[in-house]
């Protein structure tokens, strides 16, 4: 079988993408563990409890933080290469940002 351009670049794309799904698969809607954490910070009655919790949720929020601003630059690059006509480019974009906000969550 001879590797076109066209083939190898979808071949690149396809394990880009199961990449980064895997990844927001594995993140576990970080938002929900840092309001969760969050919570269980607030409900502690000691200082020890409370750091641990506030920490595990802080690392949580930037995390989430992290997609959300990348989903985000995403959505900004798909209406750029929208409005200039690039449907491929967009696309892209556009699914980027959705596997991002999925993972922010």
């Amino acid at each position: 079988m001879k590797l076109t351009n066209i083939k190898f670049t979808s071949l690149w794309a396809g394990i880009v993408l199961s990449f980064c799904s895997l990844s927001a698969y594995a993140a576990e809607n970080h938002m929900e563990q840092a309001l969760k954490h969050a919570e269980a910070s607030a409900k502690a009655s000691d200082g020890k409890s409370i750091a641990e919790h506030a920490e595990t949720a802080l690392k949580h929020a930037k995390v989430s933080d992290e997609h959300l601003d990348a989903g985000i630059k995403s959505l900004d690059e798909a209406i750029e290469h929208g409005k200039q006509g690039h449907s491929d480019l967009a696309k892209k974009a556009a699914e980027e940002a959705v596997t991002h906000l999925k993972a922010a969550k």
